[in-house]
């Protein structure tokens, strides 16, 4: 597992209330194998970190998906060994893109305990921006999108606006719609119609016409390492190959 750029300082309770899980499923997960052991302090005490955090987001999303603890095993193996909990969100957010959306409801304590610290109005004007949180009718009820909520937390503390956030977003969903569209178009004339021309089976039509399923999580990681590329570059021109580090590492921890 990659060492994360923070020291690991949460304990199983706090690491628990983060993930939205409770402290059985988190030792449950460690005596299979699936979390790493947390890094033992003063008076023995265990502490996780962002590493931890992140692949319990990921093994939580896997088993979202269907998957059964000895497939997440098999999966979480052929991970490389050296992962950050930036490459293990990167990985979370692969799993769950072509995943329904799906947002939940909590209330403003609730909140609190999932981000790990006290919330005010302008934190949660933040996490709105984001598309993190958005609020509701009841005062102290609040919609979540979990994934969202992580990354969110982890830029409170970044000096940038609301309408900065804004804007960056607007420009992400702009771009990425459009790349969207011009895929499926692409799909649309230059495989299924032509297929659908000169295929009369209809069983055939049919599993031609589910094959957008598989296809989509391959289509999203290519997306995905095309963006940290284009990035990169971006960064290096914009201010140096030092800021650029961060964007270097591919959805597998690669250049």
């Amino acid at each position: 597992m990659g060492t994360g750029t923070e020291e690991p300082r949460l304990t199983v309770d706090e690491l628990a209330a983060r993930a939205g899980v409770t402290v059985r499923t988190i030792r449950f997960y460690s005596t299979r194998g699936l979390l790493p052991p947390p890094v033992i302090g003063p008076r023995r005490v265990g502490h996780y970190g962002p590493d931890h955090l992140s692949r319990l987001a990921l093994i939580e999303e896997l088993q979202h998906q269907g998957m059964t603890l000895s497939a997440i095993e098999r999966y979480l193996e052929r991970l490389p060994d050296d992962l950050s909990a930036h490459d293990l969100a990167i990985h979370r957010a692969l799993v769950a893109s072509w995943a329904p959306d799906s947002a939940e409801t909590a209330t403003r304590a609730e909140l609190e305990r999932r981000v790990g610290r006290a919330l005010d109005e302008e934190d949660i004007d933040r996490l709105g921006a984001m598309g993190a949180v958005r609020r509701t009718a009841a005062p102290d009820a609040y919609r979540i999108d979990p994934g969202l909520l992580r990354l969110g937390a982890q830029l409170l503390d970044v000096p940038i606006t609301c309408d900065t956030i804004l804007a960056a977003r607007t420009v992400l969903i702009e771009h990425t719609r459009s790349a969207a569209h011009e895929l499926t178009r692409l799909f649309r004339d230059e495989v299924w119609d032509p297929y659908r021309e000169r295929e009369s089976d209809p069983r055939r039509i049919e599993a031609m016409r589910t094959l957008s399923a598989p296809v989509q999580p391959l289509v999203v990681q290519a997306l995905v390492t095309a963006f940290q590329r284009s990035l990169t570059e971006e960064l290096r021109a914009a201010f140096g190959t030092a800021d650029a580090e961060g964007a270097e590492r591919g959805p597998h921890g690669a250049p």
